[in-house]
Parts: structure tokens; sequence; C-alpha cells
């Protein structure tokens, strides 16, 4: 089997929030394979997944790892990570935002707490981690933010999802448009159902009321190679675009 590849990677250092989650573990290992240098975040929680996905990128190629605990939500944690990469590895090239969390309710039973945490999970971590990037990235750079098709067309109970999904579209137009005179780029990728654990934990896919049509459920590798393309030159005239990915799912009539 010959493996799809992105020119241009070898040693340029990747950041990857929520790398330990399936779509983030697989945009980790494709940078991987392509000889970059994977900077892996995620929470404390899922340390041991985080371990086992550095060692994987260690086996598929990539020039360097580093492994850090972050939670999105804090400032602190945020620039931490970014000056330890830089740091070690002396540049930082490439973004690619996965972190998230869902909570199913209806609307009307949500905390004012539970808003603000998946705000800040969902929105406000890349609006941590995009500053970040436009104060340290060198001209070249580009940012990937993993939206969902949630932003556009929803379902009941992940009200506070949506909106922060919705929100981040909204984030990389205005990225797009500010760091072009940095030279920086910034698109994001609205994903369709992807076989996840957090899609295959959906209260609203395992109680039927979210259909997925045959054929139309993606994988995490899928999300990958449309990442590695947007943070790749060839997507070099590519900026302040959104990139469905769903096999179609939204196109349906």
């Amino acid at each position: 089997m010959v493996k799809s590849e992105v020119s241009g990677f070898r040693d340029k250092v990747v950041v990857i929030t929520g790398a330990a989650g399936d779509i983030g573990a697989a945009t980790a290992k494709r940078f991987a394979r392509e000889g970059a240098r994977v900077v892996i975040t995620d929470v404390p929680a899922v340390k041991d997944r985080s371990a086992a996905l550095a060692e994987a990128c260690e086996a598929e190629g990539a020039s360097g790892v580093l492994t850090m605990n972050c939670d999105v939500s804090r400032e602190n944690d945020v620039s931490a990570v970014i000056e330890t990469a830089m740091a070690q590895f002396g540049s930082f090239e490439v973004l690619v935002y996965v972190a998230g969390q869902m909570i199913f309710r209806p609307l009307d039973e949500f905390s004012t707490e539970e808003w603000r945490r998946l705000m800040d999970v969902n929105f406000m971590g890349a609006v941590y981690f995009t500053r970040e990037a436009l104060r340290h990235m060198k001209p070249g750079g580009a940012i990937v933010n993993i939206s969902s098709i949630h932003a556009y067309q929803t379902s009941p109970l992940v009200a506070p999802y949506a909106a922060a999904k919705a929100a981040m579209l909204s984030l990389t137009r205005s990225t797009a448009i500010e760091g072009r005179s940095l030279g920086i780029r910034a698109n994001a990728v609205t994903p369709g159902a992807i076989d996840t654990r957090m899609f295959r934990s959906n209260p609203n896919v395992t109680s039927g009321a979210e259909l997925v049509p045959e054929g139309m459920l993606g994988r995490p590798d899928d999300i990958a190679s449309v990442v590695a393309f947007l943070a790749s030159t060839d997507a070099a005239f590519v900026n302040g675009s959104v990139v469905t990915a769903d096999g179609g799912r939204m196109a349906l009539l």
C-alpha cells in the first residue's frame, strides 16, 4: 500500500490540541509519517493515551516528539505549551486545534457553568492558541481549526457545542484577515459523522434520533488528510476557508 503524503513537513513543528482523541491522534500520526516534529497536547486524564501516541509517532518517523499536559481553557497552560515547544525545537509552524467536549442536555437545563466550560474548551482555547500563533509563528505558518457541521446544522441537546463551533468559523475568518500581513494562513474543517469514541457515545446516535446515511460515516484519517493539505504549501492560496468533510451528508436534499 502506497502512503499518501503531502510534502513540506520535514522538521516542521506541529502543535496539536486534543491529540489523544481519535481525530487528534490520526492527525498527529499523519504529520509524524511526513517527518514533522509533533507536539502532543491533551489533559492529564488521558496521559496514558498521550504517551502511547508519542510512541506511535516516533515509530511513524517523526523527527521529534514532545508531549505536554494542557487544559486548553487555561491561558497559562496554552502559553506553556508554545514556550516549551519553542525552547525545545526553536520554531512553531503549524497549529491544529482539535480539542473539543460535548455535554448532552436540553437547552433550558444547561447551567451557566456548563456553558462557560464548553465555550472555554470548544472556542476560547482556540482563541488562546491563535493568539500565541500570531505572536510566535514566522511567515509561512498555518492554523487549522477543527469545527463541525454542527456549526451549520445541528441536533437537539448540544446547544453550547454548536454555538462554539459556529464561533470558531468566525474566529478562523478573522485570523485569516489579520494573519495575512504576517504570512500566516488560517482555515477550518467541518467534519461530519466520524467514527470516534465521541460519536459512538453520542446519545442522539445511540437512541436513533440522529441517523447517518449509509456510506457517510468517515474515519479519523479522512480528517487528518484534509488537515495535512490545508497546512501544506499545496494550500498556499487557501486562506479563511472552510472545508466540509462529511461524505456529502450536507448535500442531501
